[in-house]
């Protein structure tokens, strides 16, 4: 058994639940020891019976065979070296109706609480990557995909989190992905990361609805949430390349990001551009940091 294999404990379902569900915070949690994907699972469940999943509701595992990223690209990881998990969101601010403006924010909502949780409880210089990337010195240790699912009743978004634990650099899906274990980590304990996760999730989702779903708005007298996840953003002040879903590309400068979370893009003849999908490059620095 290499170093990597041994450190695979599996998610400690009741822990999780023990210390974690409850009113105002996560209102259910189930914990797989296995499953093709997460977010497909947790949005037909909704579909069938809305019901019986009240925001937060969150799906775990440590195994996932057919995981989704963006642009419909498809992975699957060693048992037990990933960390999967879904959170559905029912978002209600204010007693109103969701905007798609609080919508296009949840899955950077949970990019930045996945990112900080990286950051304070693993012990790794976690960034995101515009638009919900989570990175360590440029490259890709977690991804984040969020879908909106409609229902009778009212939508609810899906976000769905993978972070890549203890692969070795042999199991890596590609060469620019790294891992926890690589990164030298302070802890690889799965049921650690994941409840400091949902716990940063809830206690920021709660103060966005309390701000009224609006990005701008101060959390709680704090920061608001556009500013939570500028302070984590690589992206932005990098020079950049975006390949936009049209198939062009745009080259510039990260300057700024809308209230809707699109990226503003300051190209070489000083024009702003603001994107709202594609892939980002961090193009190379004069420091060398992006890759």
């Amino acid at each position: 058994m290499n170093e990597s294999a041994a450190l695979r404990a599996p998610l400690d379902a009741e822990a999780l639940r023990r210390d974690l569900v409850g009113p105002g915070t996560i209102a259910r949690l189930d914990v797989v020891e296995s499953t093709g994907s997460t977010n497909t699972d947790l949005a037909a469940a909704f579909t069938t019976a809305p019901e019986e999943w009240p925001q937060i509701s969150a799906l775990a595992t440590d195994f996932q065979s057919a995981g989704k990223g963006r642009m419909d690209r498809s992975w699957q990881a060693p048992e037990r070296s990933s960390l999967a998990v879904s959170l559905l969101f029912r978002p209600t601010p204010g007693g109103r109706p969701a905007t798609a403006e609080t919508y296009a924010w949840m899955s950077m909502l949970c990019a930045t609480a996945l990112a900080e949780t990286l950051r304070e409880c693993a012990g790794v210089p976690a960034e995101l990557k515009w638009p919900n990337d989570v990175i360590v010195s440029g490259s890709k240790i977690a991804g984040v995909l969020a879908n909106l699912v409609p229902a009778p009743g009212g939508s609810a978004v899906v976000v769905g989190s993978g972070v890549n634990v203890t692969l070795s650099r042999e199991e890596l899906p590609v060469p620019t992905a790294t891992s926890l274990l690589l990164e030298g980590a302070r802890t690889v304990d799965t049921t650690a990361l994941l409840g400091d996760y949902l716990r940063r999730v809830s206690r920021l989702y709660h103060g966005f609805l309390r701000a009224g779903g609006r990005a701008g708005d101060a959390i709680d007298g704090d920061a608001t949430l556009l500013e939570r996840v500028a302070r984590s953003m690589a992206t932005l002040g990098a020079p950049i390349r975006a390949e936009l879903p049209s198939g062009s590309t745009l080259e510039g400068t990260a300057v700024g990001l809308e209230p809707d979370g699109a990226l503003n893009v300051r190209t070489a003849d000083g024009t702003t551009t603001s994107i709202r999908a594609g892939d980002v490059v961090h193009l190379r620095r004069t420091d060398g940091r992006y890759a």
